[in-house]
């Protein structure tokens, strides 16, 4: 499954950077296919394991903001894999067909 989410630190500094990076640092550390971009973060794994890693990325930034939003997207496909990178080729091979 792919799972994109985003964590928004509230009611503390109007910076939230800092935290944000502590987030993807999680979600690097966690080993699964992982990118991030503006928006989102997606992590591609089994159920189980990226909703655990999503609740570590959550846990360490409401350790230090009163505060945490949480906005989640899944795409569940069980038996499918790379789908982090292969949905992102097929789009590209269709859009170079013109």
């Amino acid at each position: 499954m792919l799972i994109a989410f985003s964590i928004t630190p509230l009611g503390g500094d109007d910076s939230v950077g800092d935290l944000v990076a502590e987030a993807v640092r999680v979600v690097r550390a966690s080993g699964l296919p992982n990118r991030t971009d503006a928006m989102f973060t997606t992590i591609e794994g089994e159920w189980d394991e990226v909703m655990a890693v999503v609740k570590r990325a959550v846990d360490v930034v409401a350790a230090q903001a009163p505060r945490v939003s949480v906005v989640l997207k899944a795409d569940v496909r069980p038996g499918v894999t790379d789908a982090l990178t292969g949905k992102i080729a097929r789009i590209e091979a269709r859009l170079a067909e013109g």
